[in-house]
């Protein structure tokens, strides 16, 4: 069985347990330790105290510990690919892919000397001096979702150690295990025990981090119900927080596209990792009926051609959903699209699969319209969406309309089109021709409107920000025969 890891043992009784399947296979393959509320106040306890320690480490010294962590990082990848791809599913080299991305912020961590610089001024007034320090929140809570197991922990923990925190990640209960791994990785590298825990769980895991005292910060990223509760319960608790919510990412074709490389994209942003990525494409705006009908059919051709099986296999190009319930409930946005008025181009529910893993395959779905549930709801699956706009006003129109508000794109060979779109767009982060616009790692991701509950973007400098508290200090020595009372208040002049 799974256990907790904290203050770098195993941890925890285990009295309650869920179940780790393979979604290949449909086989349950392990057990993973559900914590209890005594025992996240535990951990909590424990990570205070090795926060203390750490938090008093010479910046330096944090350093070489993040320069081992990306070293480590390099020459384990294809172990823990293997890890994500036998419980997620994802194909091992989107596996990699997403450890990658989780050095990069690794990498941009290791610059700690430097991104925690305070400021100075000297002489604001008659012999005095003003500067800022970045102290750090204590011990921050990351919460963390299925898709990503290995780079969205990294994005947060990177950072929020980096700053002087502890960290108590909770981890997915469905592929939890990269989470102990990476545990095992930051000690191996030199963080001491109790810096980086890890506790897995359900709600009551979750509940006990945004209600304890003990948590200064907390960051999640997840469907935007789920954020906007994370957000107001850590809220009214006091706490910092960062909530990354959901997502309907729309890529709009102009007639004037390279309509070959335009299909290309939307077919990886689409069904990449089964469509089970908040980045991934899910609506395609296509400007103008010849385009439309142009870009559906290269789609449709390129979809049904897509090698879907084990994620294991060299030869596949998109494995798995995470569940069986995962895989019906985007099942049934497929087949209730026709109900709506849509046309259903490419049917991946009527793919007939082997064995009992939970496969879908790709959908295409034509003459989707705002109001239409497979248009309106973050469908997390891969399911392609067609809307048909007249315009490049129209486009942008539809976007700016939806409640989500986390990436975007176009594809144009026009400059002065791209350039409008970027200011036009109001959405958090945009792609010019790049269907998957995730920024390199000294910026920050995050989106706009839904997408979003909090002020601070993930990893890059606003996490700086984020997992530091800033401290003014005003100093003035002045000599002793200077010393009077002064009742009015203080003028620099």
């Amino acid at each position: 069985m799974l256990k907790h890891h904290v203050a770098g043992a195993e941890f925890g009784e285990g009295a309650a347990t869920g179940a780790i399947f393979n979604p290949a296979t449909g086989e349950e393959t392990g057990r993973v330790a559900f914590a209890t509320a005594v025992e996240v106040g535990q951990a909590i306890a424990l990570a205070q105290e090795a926060q203390k320690k750490w938090a008093a480490t010479g910046l330096v010294k944090r350093a070489d510990v993040f320069f081992r962590m990306r070293q480590l990082l390099v020459e384990r990848q294809d172990d823990l690919a293997a890890i994500v791809t036998r419980e997620h599913g994802k194909v091992l080299s989107d596996a990699k892919g997403e450890i990658s991305r989780g050095i990069e912020n690794v990498e941009f961590a290791a610059g700690l000397v430097h991104l925690l610089k305070g400021e100075h001024s000297t002489g604001v007034a008659g012999g005095v001096d003003v500067h800022t320090i970045k102290a750090p929140v204590g011990v921050v809570a990351c919460i963390t979702p299925f898709n990503f197991p290995v780079m969205v922990p990294l994005w947060m923990s990177a950072s929020a150690i980096a700053c002087g925190n502890a960290v108590i990640l909770k981890p997915s209960e469905k592929d939890p295990s990269a989470a102990n791994f990476i545990a095992a990785l930051w000690e191996e590298a030199g963080l001491p025990a109790g810096v980086f825990n890890v506790m897995h769980g359900d709600k009551v895991a979750v509940d006990s981090l945004l209600n304890a005292p003990g948590i200064g910060a907390v960051s999640f990223v997840g469907s935007t119900p789920i954020a906007r509760y994370i957000y107001e319960t850590s809220a009214k608790n006091g706490k910092r927080v960062q909530a990354l919510g959901g997502a309907k990412n729309h890529m709009i074709v102009m007639p004037d596209a390279d309509l070959d490389a335009a299909a290309d994209a939307a077919v990886g942003a689409a069904y990449g990792a089964a469509g089970e990525r908040c980045m991934a494409i899910s609506v395609l705006v296509a400007v103008g009926e010849a385009t439309a009908d142009a870009i559906i059919a290269k789609i449709g051709e390129r979809a049904t051609a897509l090698r879907i099986g084990d994620g294991t296999d060299p030869a596949t190009d998109m494995g798995p959903l995470i569940t069986r319930e995962h895989r019906d409930r985007v099942a049934g946005y497929v087949t209730g699209a026709a109900d709506e008025g849509a046309s259903v181009v490419l049917d991946g529910t009527t793919r007939a699969f082997e064995g009992d893993g939970y496969f879908l395959g790709a959908s295409l779905v034509d003459n989707v319209k705002p109001g239409m549930k497979v248009y309106d709801d973050e469908i997390f699956g891969p399911v392609l969406s067609v809307v048909r706009a007249q315009s490049y006003d129209e486009a942008v129109a539809i976007i700016n309309g939806n409640a989500f508000a986390n990436g975007t794109a176009i594809f144009t060979r026009d400059g002065a089109t791209a350039r409008a779109f970027q200011q036009d767009i109001e959405v958090g982060m945009v792609g010019i021709n790049v269907p998957i616009p995730v920024p390199i790692g000294a910026y920050s991701f995050g989106g706009w409107k839904n997408s979003l509950f909090g002020d601070s973007h993930i990893y890059g400098p606003e996490s700086i920000h984020f997992y530091t508290r800033s401290k003014v200090i005003t100093t003035r020595w002045p000599d002793a025969s200077e010393s009077q009372i002064e009742l009015g208040f203080p003028s620099n002049h």
